[in-house]
């Protein structure tokens, strides 16, 4: 490896973060701009009768006012099946009724106060399970007429907008030879995303015809495509710009919700920016959350262990509205049965519409939930046939040649090493004595693996501009939430192209001048990003040397570059035969004035090759590469008070490659501890579909003070296809989390608690309910 990719190099993004500096959306301030604010229904399911906007329409400073049936066009990145504003029935509490701009905010809300809204209300559907089964009342009437991508399959007349079905094997053969059938159920309840900064969009609609917006989005493009469709105008008359967002995690991926209000308002008041920022409630009620999930498992097992059939049923909670989660549900459904290699497999993923908040994307794109029942199962398997956690492990992980769940024959897999190097590191077989008889102590491991969530067919792009005094432009459409992907690019940029990294620039994503990126989710960037950004490197050196080689009398295949210097590799200490790359930006200049070429421009693009769409039995490659490694936990509980203290853990993946390794460990760390919030913190709270904890009064998320000792180690092997063998890891790093202190919580106490997350109060009724059967 060269100079750059494996060292750690200052943050690109470094100095306005810490100073302060970075102008996020809200931070925007324009002349003539506008207030937008939304009303919301305060019913979780029921018929709109009538809207009455005439006395808002009238308030001095009010502006614009819209209903759903001004923009009646539906849309959605998966499944279109949402509007800019609810149209004859709303179907969840927080669901966008009418919306105001207006010169302030004051008098935006006093506007939406004046707004009178009539409703009928009707039965409602808050269980997966009920309005899976349901046949009469259905959440979405127009489903059978819903537009949706080809890898997405709704149920006619039901409220199961996919059903994900998986054949591999003979799995009801395999049970009638097994020698033991476990069966289990567990449950993953909502959780919000809850980024430092709120959704926040600013659209200004121009005299022209142009549509200009402002936003903390993720994906900048796809955000472009789908106000496209839904305002019917080319893409070339919407230009997005991405400014510095303040943490994403899924959740402003997609189409932002806020950012068609916004451009629908401006549609109204012609040359007026007009901005909508979420409040922090509604951010937990109306942002899209991660869907609950209700994960069955039925193993069959062969008496040394070997798992040779299983059986599982996924019921995705997805709310109001499925757009996105349609594909979590299929990716929990390809990825069903974990890291392990399991001859026979039956499994259906269902994801359901109820009526509550909408859900979608969230770091681990649907792994964190389906790995919760996977990797508790499997342990409580290992001890009733008297084989440790590790053992089990080991004797069934996926390998190099293993066949996953798809039939994918895989390779480059690590898993095994993860598993033993964090078994080493926590002492799993040792167990500790407090010294006090309420204070026990407890040892768990979990593994968990995936790979970017995302179409076949989804698409980088990378343009490298050098400039007349040898400076570097890299101009790209992903986005950094916060994962320092500007730092990592640059430094493969700078390895590809041989130059310093100080001389390369990292543009801010706007759709007019940057290339297109299909998104900024499912840890790709680094992986298909980078792979664009070889690319584009490998075409700048060939105009460069093509140059070179014609001024300096070389061959161009015995030219390189290194920090900005071409030179013959035969003669590598021959100053004539030597040029910085400034020379030659241009073109090649001659002595007689004039010259040839242009300005160097390399050009990079990157699509997968050999996946595409599974068959109808979920049999195929879909997935571009996977990302293995696992997460152990030493807690403490109290079984008093039923208080969970971790104490240490220790996160092991295989990276591929680590392109900047504090960079990596940084993402291995904010997984473990987003993962570990939503063991024992985290979770949304109903009564019936009415959400109670929408503030952090009532939502807790971890706090410094919460934070265990973290051990990290990285492996390193090499990805074939990876650009410098790196893989995506920041999504993998949260997966194994919660399972690890559930299995270390069960070590110390003996009882299981099937239900994120683990409560005090679970932790109290599961003892209670253990000395009763134990008496």
């Amino acid at each position: 490896m060269g100079k750059v990719v494996g060292t750690n190099v200052k943050r690109k993004d470094g100095i306005e973060k810490v100073t302060g500096s970075a102008k996020y959306t809200d931070d925007l301030k324009f002349s003539n701009m506008l207030y937008g604010k939304v009303l919301r229904s305060p019913h979780e399911h029921a018929k709109i009768v009538s809207i009455d906007t005439s006395r808002a329409e009238a308030l001095p400073g009010v502006k614009a006012v819209i209903t759903g049936k001004d923009f009646p066009n539906v849309t959605g990145l998966y499944i279109g099946d949402r509007t800019v504003l609810a149209i004859d029935k709303v179907r969840f509490i927080g669901d966008p009724v009418a919306a105001v701009a207006a010169e302030s905010l004051e008098i935006a809300e006093r506007a939406l106060q004046s707004i009178d809204v009539e409703y009928e209300e009707l039965p409602s559907l808050v269980d997966p399970k009920e309005s899976m089964e349901e046949k009469e009342l259905l959440i979405h009437e127009n489903i059978n007429d819903y537009d949706h991508a080809d890898f997405i399959h709704p149920v006619k007349d039901t409220n199961i907008s996919n059903h994900f079905k998986l054949r591999k094997g003979d799995a009801d053969k395999a049970f009638e030879e097994a020698d033991h059938i476990y069966e289990e159920e567990f449950e993953v309840p909502m959780v919000q995303h809850v980024p430092i900064e709120t959704h926040v969009s600013v659209a200004q609609s121009q005299l022209n015809g142009k549509l200009n917006i402002w936003s903390s989005a993720q994906s900048p493009d796809a955000l472009r495509e789908l106000v496209g469709v839904v305002f019917e105008m080319p893409l070339n008359q919407i230009r997005v710009d991405s400014v510095p967002i303040g943490g994403g995690f899924g959740g402003k991926a997609g189409l932002n919700p806020e950012t068609p209000i916004a451009v629908a308002l401006s549609k109204l008041v012609l040359g007026c920016p007009v901005k909508i920022t979420y409040t922090r409630a509604e951010e937990f009620e109306c942002a899209t959350a991660r869907p609950g999930i209700i994960a069955r498992f039925k193993t069959g097992v062969k008496e040394d262990g070997d798992i040779i059939a299983q059986e599982i049923e996924y019921i995705w909670d997805g709310g109001a509205y499925n757009d996105y989660t349609v594909n979590v549900s299929k990716t929990g459904g390809y990825s069903c049965a974990g890291p392990y290699e399991i001859p026979n497999v039956k499994a259906d993923s269902y994801c359901v519409y109820t009526n509550r908040p909408v859900t979608g994307a969230y770091r681990g794109f649907g792994m964190c939930e389906i790995h919760w029942g996977i990797e508790q199962h499997i342990e409580n398997i290992a001890e009733d046939l008297g084989l440790t956690p590790l053992e089990m492990r080991l004797k069934n992980a996926l390998k190099d040649g293993s066949k996953n769940v798809t039939g994918e024959e895989l390779s480059d897999v690590g898993y095994s090493e993860t598993l033993e190097l964090a078994a080493e590191q926590i002492e799993l077989d040792e167990k500790e004595d407090t010294g006090n008889p309420t204070k026990v102590r407890g040892k768990g491991i979990a593994g968990g693996y995936k790979g970017p969530s995302t179409p076949p067919n989804a698409a980088s792009s990378a343009l490298i501009q050098v400039l007349a005094d040898g400076s570097i432009n890299l101009l790209i459409t992903a986005t950094d939430i916060g994962q320092g992907a500007y730092t990592a690019l640059a430094q493969m940029a700078a390895e590809a192209l041989g130059v310093s990294i100080d001389t390369i620039n990292v543009s801010t994503p706007n759709t007019d001048y940057t290339p297109y990126e299909w998104q900024t989710v499912g840890s790709r960037t680094t992986f298909s990003v980078g792979n664009a950004i070889i690319n584009a490197a490998e075409d700048a050196r060939n105009q460069l040397f093509d140059y070179a080689s014609e001024d300096l009398g070389v061959d161009e295949e015995d030219l390189d570059m290194e920090d900005g210097i071409i030179f013959d590799t035969t003669d590598p200490d021959n100053t004539d035969k030597q040029a910085p790359i400034s020379k030659y930006a241009i073109g090649i200049m001659y002595e007689d004035g004039s010259g040839r070429g242009g300005q160097v421009i390399g050009r990079g693009v990157y699509i997968p090759e050999g996946v595409s769409n599974l068959d109808e039995n979920g049999q195929g490659r879909t997935v571009n590469h996977w990302t293995y490694g696992c997460h152990a936990a030493e807690v403490e509980v109290d079984t008093e008070t039923g208080q969970v203290e971790v104490l240490n853990m220790v996160t092991t993946f295989d990276v591929g490659k680590a392109i900047n390794p504090e960079l990596v460990e940084g993402q291995l760390e904010g997984g473990l501890v987003q993962g570990f919030g939503t063991a024992l913190f985290e979770e949304f709270v109903y009564d019936g579909g009415k959400l109670l904890n929408k503030s952090f009064v009532d939502y807790k998320i971890p706090t410094a003070m919460d934070i265990p000792n973290i051990e990290t180690n990285i492996v390193e092997n090499a990805l074939g296809h990876g650009p410098f063998g790196a893989r995506g890891v920041a999504e993998p790093a949260m997966i194994p989390a919660a399972p690890a202190i559930a299995n270390a919580v069960y070590d110390a106490i003996g009882v299981r608690v099937k239900s994120m997350p683990i409560t005090p109060e679970k932790i109290l009724a599961a003892l209670k309910e253990k000395e009763a059967n134990d008496n």
